[in-house]
């Protein structure tokens, strides 16, 4: 049952208490107190502890302390990988219930034995044995009725990756773990009216108080409140003297606005927090980027939590904090994936006192959607697969449903989100002021620090403020990009001077044409066909661009009608005189988060807080829908007592609801913007370094071999992997790029592992020598072989095949032997002569590209080799300016594919190819096109379409397109 349905069940029986005790958890705890005082149930809290199925001892809290002692214990046990033992510890401020079979002969003070009522018939025997007051009517609850216990048997058979007619009864509830009313349970208590009387005691010595919001997170951070905000404030002045060569008063003017506000409400140790993190960071060499709507502050700013000047770009503070918004400030700080856990473990180290934990990782509740709830209890049903493909199937399946097909529809629909598991949430950590197990039993993923059993949104109710420690790969590219320069060029790179970056014309260049690719967040195809739209070339319009490309706003149609303003200064007149006065920098247009408030409260005069709402809203943040309902109610009705016309009102609020879910803060754009800069710098000044560590960082929204392509089109020689030069990733020498064996598709970690270990000790000189001296069995030598990483040897790939199978088990055992003799005596090499093979029937060229494809997944050499009859006279990506509204034929290789939707529902793609001398073509295809012409996969192509120019960008309207088939081997 959920929550509320506990609750309203419980009223229904008219029981004024009740206790949670969900098995070896603890999520529900804060919500069902939430609804317990809502509705005036004495709620207490307790953990059922269980190994597996078989349970062990009901733990109560007397008080906070008593869910303190009862967490840590879950906690530990769940760390320690269990069992319970079979006597609870000790506790002072907790109460236990046994089962009435596993009840201790001597009791504790604390400890009593459950008795459930089917078990009162055995009473008369164990009265001897306990005191009728440590006897106390134990009634679990799991089920409102038939089909909820029918729903808890099929989520026990997919938790047992079982059969549902296999289901043992042990792993089952029992269908009368239900709520009764007092009467029924006086009846079945009849002549053992103690039960109920002990049990009623025993509940009312657990009085668990608890105030929302009253949570702290780490108060103090040198000792003291004075002696925080002190520092605080000496820090921020500091870091101003260094962010500011010429200080104003405007200046100092918003520090002190900001940092009393920070004061009064009582987020100092939050700020100081995120500044020890990143300082530690900055000692330890790693690149982070602050952003989120704590890039709207100018304490953030001087405390170097973020790269974005306020004052520059005229940042709303008040988007992140106001006297009115009750919600947490939110800094993102993201590090390099290579870094983070590094981050997180000085987190915990730093904050934890003693063996008492204060940090933990936030969890978040995955729950069962339709596809994944439909498998499962199609395998719980038993039906094949498919079967169960057929109930997936677009449109539904083909025939009537049959019984099992009814009851997957009618349970599905009932577990659709349901809690399945917890996962972890993408960067939360809680830093409490109390010890974190105070609120939270904790639990070990493998990843290896805990994490809480409750999600974001009970932290947020209980006034717990997460830190955000994210990982993103855009700041791994910098990182190993300056590696990589430094060795390969003896250079040393300033990544900061973004000041400087900003005015670089090279960069502009990049900007201006849409050449950004392996720059974060700017190397999309939508985002490049932006960039060159707007003519973008300053840094403002690159922070624009970042919200602008967000789902929100460019289905809105704002997105065009941006681009139309700015590019056309006669269009921005048709901008509402209140918007643009609100919004001149964009125009009178909605682009960033604090619009709405901005524009909720200026044009609509709500209030800050009704406008604070109203974007929370609008984010998905909100978890009131009637709250929000009376904002936007106030809303329509302010605008109309102002005057305001109804059609320009609604195009007005049009604005603010597309933004639900995908609108950006100006300060989160412009901290994107900042890092864009520094990968445009490298890719500007060190092209071939940049576009490596890209690859080595394995992140972009490109495959690999794009990246190489990329290089190639710098000047760089790609080549593939060398026994005797090649690292496991990716390295550049000059401008010869060697890929390395990571890229070698069913290629073992450990085989390059002994590949490196004996190489140290002196190159390979032959093939023989590689075998003699590392263990590989045959397959993996073979894709060595294949991808032509012996080239050394001056041997064709057949010969080395021949060598390798000829003499593989020889020299194996020739090497184990040298090993079982310490070395002291050294396997040798004897001549081999190689009869003269005959000459190969395929071509060498597809040989080569076969192999590639096989083991690399992707060519070393042009694609294009791949044809088997390339056509001939068809337009490249360097004609299409001037086919404009002409029709034309390309070839092309296809990069990457992008579904959408059109305004009526109808599906269409957008289309990325490479002509034949490297160069990109963008593409349309409309849905009546899609259908009879679809993608077939990885490719060359061969299209058929219209020419058609936007704002000076060029597109293909693809009307036909046909994949052209391979060579195939002779």
């Amino acid at each position: 049952m959920s929550i509320e349905t506990l609750i309203a069940e419980a009223l229904r029986v008219r029981a004024d208490a009740i206790a949670l005790t969900d098995i070896n958890s603890t999520a529900g705890i804060f919500p069902f107190l939430q609804q317990a005082q809502r509705h005036n149930v004495h709620a207490v809290v307790g953990i059922d502890f269980r190994d597996g199925s078989r349970p062990r001892y009901i733990g109560l809290a007397k008080n906070q302390e008593g869910l303190y002692e009862l967490n840590k214990h879950l906690s530990e046990v769940l760390a320690a990988g269990g069992p319970f033992p079979q006597r609870a510890p000790a506790f002072s401020h907790a109460c236990i219930v046994y089962p009435l079979q596993q009840a201790p002969d001597v009791l504790r003070e604390e400890e009593f034995v459950g008795v459930r009522i089917a078990e009162i018939r055995q009473l008369y025997s164990l009265r001897k044995r306990f005191p009728v007051e440590k006897l106390v009517l134990w009634q679990p609850v799991s089920f409102q009725d038939t089909i909820s216990f029918n729903t808890h048997r099929l989520l026990r058979a997919i938790d047992r990756n079982s059969l549902l007619s296999k289901l043992p009864l042990s792993e089952q509830g029992q269908p009368d773990d239900r709520f009764y009313t007092y009467a029924e349970l006086a009846a079945q208590c009849e002549g053992h009216s103690y039960l109920i009387t002990a049990a009623r005691k025993l509940l009312e010595q657990c009085q668990f108080s608890f105030y929302f919001h009253a949570v702290k997170n780490k108060r103090n951070v040198r000792g003291s409140s004075w002696e925080d905000f002190d520092y605080l404030r000496t820090e921020t002045l500091r870091g101003a003297v260094s962010r500011y060569p010429k200080l104003s008063q405007e200046i100092f003017d918003r520090i002190e606005k900001e940092l009393l506000l920070i004061q009064q409400k009582d987020f100092v140790s939050y700020f100081l927090i995120n500044y020890d993190i990143v300082r530690y960071a900055h000692r330890k060499g790693y690149f982070h980027v602050g952003r989120g709507s704590g890039a709207n502050s100018i304490v953030a700013y001087c405390l170097y939590i973020t790269d974005v000047d306020p004052i520059a770009l005229d940042l709303y503070f008040e988007r992140f904090i106001n006297l009115y918004r009750d919600s947490p400030p939110d800094f993102d700080i993201d590090f390099s994936w290579k870094d983070r856990d590094d981050v997180i473990r000085y987190i915990f180290e730093t904050y934890k006192e003693g063996d008492r934990a204060h940090v933990a990782l936030l969890s978040a509740h995955s729950t069962f959607q339709y596809q994944a709830v439909t498998r499962e209890l199609g395998k719980v049903f038993g039906l094949p697969t498919s079967e169960i493909e057929q109930l997936l199937a677009k449109g539904g399946p083909k025939h009537p449903l049959d019984q099992y097909g009814r009851l997957i529809k009618r349970y599905g629909q009932r577990l659709i989100d349901v809690p399945s598991h917890l996962s972890i949430h993408a960067g939360g950590v809680l830093i409490s002021e109390k010890p974190i197990h105070y609120y939270s039993a904790t639990t070990i993923p493998p990843k290896g620090f805990p994490i809480t059993h409750f999600d974001m949104h009970v932290a947020e109710a209980i006034g717990l403020h997460k830190f955000d420690i994210l990982s993103q790969r855009g700041l791994g590219h910098i990182k190993t990009a300056m590696e990589l320069i430094h060795e390969n060029q003896g250079v040393e790179v300033d990544i900061r001077q973004v000041e400087r970056f900003k005015e670089d014309e090279k960069i502009k260049e990049l900007l201006r044409t849409g050449k950004t690719m392996g720059a974060f967040y700017v190397e999309s195809p939508a985002m490049r066909m932006l960039l060159s739209k707007m003519k973008a070339q300053t840094y403002l319009e690159l922070v624009a661009a970042s919200s602008i490309i967000r789902p929100g706003v460019a289905r809105s149609g704002m997105m065009r009608a941006y681009i139309l303003r700015h590019l056309d200064a006669e269009k921005r007149k048709e901008a509402h005189p209140v918007m643009e006065s609100i919004m001149p920098d964009t125009y009178g247009i909605m682009v960033y988060q604090e619009d709405v408030i901005k524009v909720a409260h200026y044009f609509a005069e709500l209030s800050l807080g009704e406008a604070d709402i109203l974007r929370r809203g609008m984010s998905g943040k909100s978890r009131s829908k009637e709250e929000f309902q009376r904002v936007k109610d106030a809303f329509f009705s302010n605008c109309e007592r102002l005057g305001r016309e109804k059609e320009i009102t609604e195009q007005v609020w049009h604005q603010i609801e597309s933004f639900a879910g995908y609108s950006f803060a100006k300060g989160h754009s412009a901290s994107f913007a900042v890092e864009s800069y520094q990968s445009l710098y490298l890719k500007a000044y060190f092209p071939l370094e940049f576009m490596v560590a890209v690859i080595n960082n394995f992140g972009g929204f490109y495959h690999t071999e794009f990246y190489l392509h990329e290089l190639r089109m710098q000047g760089a020689e790609i080549e593939a992997p060398d026994v005797n030069e090649s690292r496991y990733l990716t390295h550049i020498q000059g401008t010869r790029v060697l890929l390395g064996f990571i890229h070698l598709k069913h290629f073992e970690k450990k085989s390059t592992e002994w590949l490196l270990r004996a190489r140290a000790k002196g190159p390979f000189t032959s093939l023989e020598d590689f075998m003699l001296r590392v263990p590989l069995g045959i397959e993996q030598l073979r894709i060595l072989i294949r991808i032509e990483a012996f080239r050394f040897t001056g041997r064709s790939k057949a010969q080395l095949l021949w060598i390798a199978h000829a003499r593989h088990q020889e020299l194996q055992q020739r090497a184990q032997a040298a090993e079982n003799s310490l070395g002291l005596f050294p396997a040798e090499v004897k001549p081999f002569r190689l009869e003269e093979l005959p000459p190969l029937s395929t071509s060498e060229d597809w040989e080569k590209i076969h192999d590639q494809l096989e083991i690399l997944e992707f060519p070393l050499d042009s694609p294009f080799l791949l044809v088997e009859s390339l056509p001939v006279g068809t337009c490249m990506a360097r004609d299409l300016p001037k086919q404009n509204g002409k029709w034309v034929t390309l070839v092309g290789y296809l990069v990457t594919v992008k579904p959408t939707r059109t305004v009526k529902g109808e599906r269409m793609h957008f289309g990325t190819f490479l002509d034949q001398e490297g160069n990109w073509v963008d593409t349309v295809h409309f849905p009546d096109k899609k259908n009879p012409y679809p993608f077939r996969g990885k490719g060359v192509y061969y299209l058929k379409g219209r020419v058609s120019e936007e704002f000076g960008f060029y597109t293909v309207e693809v009307a036909q397109i046909t994949r052209l088939p391979y060579k195939q081997s002779s």
